[in-house]
């Protein structure tokens, strides 16, 4: 494992989820009306979700294990590997489900649902990246 991409990649991984901490208001339903808000948000929290993919991806690669098929096979594979638990694999599985929804139909966005994952779910990234800071030689 090349440790100095993986760092690169949280590094990238902390700057998005500063950026949605920054610019997600303080409610829903201004959310659902600041169009730069939701730009800003959105793009990031999809950035996000595609750094850990590829963290995990990489982390997988160094271990030659089965090259996942999907993006939420990611997570599988890292908590099959024991480099997550089975429990924050299910919580990024989910994060890559909120990805595939903002990236392929973005007009149909819950914003009352990006609000939330605002607000209660940028710890599933930040636990993903101590996880993979945990591994990571000193």
């Amino acid at each position: 494992m090349d440790s100095r991409v993986v760092e690169q990649k949280l590094e990238s991984l902390r700057r998005c989820l500063q950026r949605v901490q920054e610019k997600c208001p303080q409610d829903a339903a201004r959310l659902a009306r600041d169009l730069d808000a939701q730009d800003i948000v959105a793009l990031n929290l999809t950035r996000a979700v595609q750094l850990c993919v590829d963290i995990g991806a990489h982390l997988i690669a160094a271990r030659d294990a089965a090259a996942p098929g999907t993006m939420g096979e990611v997570f599988d594979a890292l908590g099959r590997e024991h480099l997550i638990s089975a429990d924050l694999a299910l919580r990024m599985k989910r994060a890559v489900g909120f990805r595939n929804i903002a990236v392929h139909n973005y007009e149909a966005i819950n914003w009352d649902i990006v609000f939330a994952i605002c607000r209660y779910h940028l710890i599933d990234f930040r636990d993903f990246a101590g996880a993979v800071d945990a591994l990571l030689p000193p």
